[in-house]
């Protein structure tokens, strides 16, 4: 019965550890659906080409891929708790760097300020998911792993609403030729209030986020640490290299991330050009993308109850197939649709890549799991051919053939990967 009282004591005091790091899945949701909106913003603004705007793309993903591996020694190293408040505090100075960034109005800085921000959440996110298991008891560890990843799309949504109500609804109307005709008094007036409604939400988020950060400094809590073996680097390696199965997954998962980054990022472009609404009012096809993704989560999961996991990404790869390629030979409302659907596809695709790439590693599995976050440079990388192809052919639609070839990537990589080898 004392043991019973003790750890019911002991549960109580978990409570708001877990609900603060549980609010940081929420944040970051929030900072990197925000963040996709901005290429249509920085678009208008700065009447910038497609490839142009993938550079945010390319700062916000390349620090991810940059401080994988940094993030993951810095937790193994020191504890999870330092890896928090670690992540947290790159992430405010980043959100904060908006504000010089407005007054100077020069858009590299708004891209380092990004850059910074993004290194933050790649610690955040390399930390937090671990975190949440040492908090509270091991049998109800995945519980509250599911329960704070649930989250994450709720941020998303958040995110979304956030950059339509504060960013894209103050944006001038004048077009681009009107803009060019303009005097450079008036231009820089506009872009002025333009860019002071990019940098006000990310500021408010800053100092939101502020808040959470004291608050899980001050209360106590398990500071936690990735005990286990020391990772000799250079062998570990090498046996990934030749796992087969591990190396496709690790190309599946960058093809992956480039084709939904690169979906999300030209959703609201490809709205505009084919409804002829403005971005506040293509932003809602944007969410209602990310409505659908975190629905889709939910009923994929169910479905791998009846279908294995891979032949469900297999099914659900081709049917992302089909739908770009409405996209792409598409036009108008029906295109649209296409679009927005093709989210419903993607869902499950980054977790089931990752679970099948990992399976098996044993030891190797923590190092494995630091070069699957990297693959998110595919977000850059493959965003910013992207826009490349927009430019080139004058089309947001052709830009679509990018994706086309990701997802017909994952589909060979669903069905044959186990037959595959070097």
């Amino acid at each position: 019965m004392k043991n019973e009282s003790i750890q019911m004591t002991k549960g109580r005091a978990m409570v708001l550890p877990i609900v603060l790091i549980t609010s940081l899945f929420f944040m970051w949701g929030l900072a990197n659906n925000m963040t996709d909106t901005l290429l249509a913003a920085f678009k208008k603004i700065m009447s910038m080409t497609d490839f142009q705007t993938s550079w945010i793309q390319i700062a916000f993903y390349g620090s991810y891929f940059c401080l994988a591996l940094p993030s993951a020694i810095l937790i193994k190293r020191y504890s999870y708790k330092t890896g928090i408040l670690a992540g947290l505090g790159i992430f405010i100075f980043g959100a904060l760097l908006f504000y010089p960034a407005s007054l100077t109005q020069q858009y590299s800085h708004f891209l380092i300020a990004l850059f910074i921000l993004a290194g933050g959440l790649a610690i955040l996110e390399t930390t937090a998911n671990p975190y949440i298991y040492e908090l509270g008891p091991p049998d109800t560890a995945v519980q509250r792993l599911n329960l704070a990843q649930s989250f994450n799309p709720i941020g998303s949504i958040a995110g979304v609403l956030l950059s339509k109500y504060f960013i894209l609804s103050n944006l001038n109307q004048a077009s681009e030729t009107e803009r060019v005709q303009m005097t450079e008094a008036q231009l820089q007036a506009i872009q002025q209030a333009e860019l002071n409604a990019v940098m006000g939400p990310y500021v408010g988020v800053a100092l939101l986020t502020l808040g959470v950060g004291l608050l899980i400094f001050l209360t106590p809590m398990p500071s936690g640490s990735d005990a286990g073996p020391e990772i000799k680097l250079g062998p570990t390696i090498r046996r990934l290299a030749g796992n087969s199965n591990y190396v496709w997954g690790v190309l599946a998962q960058f093809f992956y991330v480039g084709a939904q980054i690169g979906v999300w990022s030209f959703t609201i472009r490809y709205a505009m050009q084919e409804l002829g609404v403005d971005e506040q009012a293509a932003s809602s096809y944007y969410l209602a993308a990310l409505v659908l993704f975190g629905a889709a989560r939910f009923g994929s999961t169910w479905l791998m109850k009846f279908v294995a996991p891979r032949r469900l990404l297999a099914i659900l790869a081709s049917l992302a197939v089909l739908l770009t390629m409405a996209v792409i030979w598409g036009s108008g409302l029906p295109g649209v649709l296409a679009l927005v659907a093709i989210s419903g596809c993607m869902s499950l695709m980054y977790p089931t890549i990752y679970g099948l790439s990992v399976k098996g590693l044993g030891a190797d599995t923590k190092l494995g799991s630091s070069f699957l976050v990297m693959a998110i440079l595919g977000g850059a990388v493959l965003t910013a051919l992207q826009g490349k192809v927009s430019d080139w052919t004058g089309s947001i639609h052709y830009a679509y053939l990018v994706p086309l070839g990701c997802f017909a990537f994952i589909v060979v990589y669903a069905m044959g990967q186990p037959r595959w080898r070097f």
